[in-house]
């Protein structure tokens, strides 16, 4: 078990007025806590988070993957952001390099998803234009909730076929060969699918960003440094007016922080 050191400010406007912050403790941590900690806000319609990982230099990967500049707390706070989302929203690159499986059922959230009238493990999503993805792979015929694709009206009908063959949900949510954003998101919505989680990679970070629809950032800053030419978080459209948000909840463990972010 680490230990973590919450830190949570009032307001985002106090903590940068005054550079306090109210109720520090050392203490431990259990699942519960941190699931209340990350719980989903009480909206109206979906709510899309995003979850990752950034060194200190700003790198997404080392090598390619995110799990070098990981720690065993990011990846405990990872599972609890699955355990509390219906959906887990995720480019077809990061499917690829990261080796996505099912998302699996865990005893620890059964009891909270149930009373939430959530199924026993989220549904993993893929965004992919192409749908070139390996359909005999167990993330698409053996999930405990079916996969989704989420693509283009133009998406080649063989591929569509081939991941309707393997027991995937394909999800129209664009007019091209990509998706819209925002469409994805109330397509999402319309399946009963609010509490929306996306994993990345840093180029479907960045069309959710220059689109307008991510509404929280949950950020692990690790103690690294990695040069190169790593990518950053998000990539994609430069904005025309850099977004704003709000710093929500702050933890620290091992030197490592664990934002989280609203928008206003």
């Amino acid at each position: 078990m680490r230990r973590l050191f919450p830190v949570t400010y009032e307001t985002a406007a106090q903590a940068s007025a005054e550079a306090s912050v109210t109720d520090v403790a050392e203490r431990e941590w259990e699942l519960g806590e941190l699931a209340e900690a990350y719980a989903y806000p009480d909206v109206q319609g979906p709510w899309l988070r995003a979850n990752m990982v950034s060194t200190l230099d700003g790198a997404a990967q080392h090598e390619g993957r995110s799990q070098p500049i990981s720690n065993a707390t990011d990846m405990r706070i990872f599972g609890v952001l699955r355990g509390l989302a219906d959906v887990v929203v995720v480019g077809a690159e990061t499917v690829r390099q990261e080796g996505y499986r099912p998302a699996r059922a865990r005893e620890a959230f059964a009891a909270l998803r149930e009373a939430a009238g959530q199924g026993p493990a989220p549904a993993i999503a893929v965004v992919t234009a192409s749908l070139d993805l390996d359909f005999s792979l167990p993330l698409f015929t053996s999930p405990l909730v079916p996969t989704l694709v989420l693509t283009g009206a133009t998406a080649a009908p063989d591929r569509i076929a081939a991941a309707e063959r393997a027991g995937a949900r394909v999800v129209i949510a664009g007019d091209g060969a990509g998706i819209d954003p925002a469409r994805a998101v109330r397509a999402l919505g319309d399946l009963g699918c609010t509490r929306l989680l996306t994993e990345g990679g840093p180029r479907l970070l960045g069309q959710l960003v220059a689109a307008g629809v991510l509404d929280e950032m949950c950020l692990t800053l690790a103690p690294m440094l990695a040069a190169g030419a790593a990518q950053r978080i998000a990539g994609g459209p430069r904005l025309q007016v850099p977004q704003r948000f709000e710093l929500a909840s702050l933890l620290e463990e091992a030197g490592f922080l664990y934002g989280r972010y609203r928008r206003p």
